[in-house]
């Protein structure tokens, strides 16, 4: 006799991580910005300076995505002319974390 009864479920990946990770790498300034920040160029106007090919128009979408999933945030400042500088948030750092992790396993299979 056969049972309908499953043995094993299926279980999908984390929805909201999955898509987070598929839309950063969909863009492909967004680990450029977070070298960028590393390197502490926070500014957006030196951000596009010290990338070639890097327009001011790409690199406002690719902030606002990051702050959107909280990878980033932007700090403004009350002076004249305005002063705007982006940083990592604490989550974005974990989320750093698991992406250099996605480089070292990169490197470890095309080795």
């Amino acid at each position: 006799m056969i049972s309908n009864r499953k043995i094993f479920l299926r279980n999908s990946a984390p929805e909201r991580s999955a898509r987070m990770v598929e839309n950063v790498f969909r863009c492909k300034w967004s680990l450029t910005v977070y070298q960028l920040l590393s390197e502490g160029i926070n500014r957006p106007g030196e951000m596009v300076r010290s990338v070639e090919g890097l327009t001011t128009k790409v690199l406002n979408e690719c902030l606002r995505k990051n702050m959107e999933y909280g990878i980033i945030k932007r700090i403004e400042y009350n002076e004249v002319p305005p002063k705007v500088e982006y940083v990592v948030t604490p989550f974005g750092k974990k989320f750093i974390r698991i992406l250099d992790e996605l480089k070292e396993l990169q490197n470890e299979m095309s080795a």
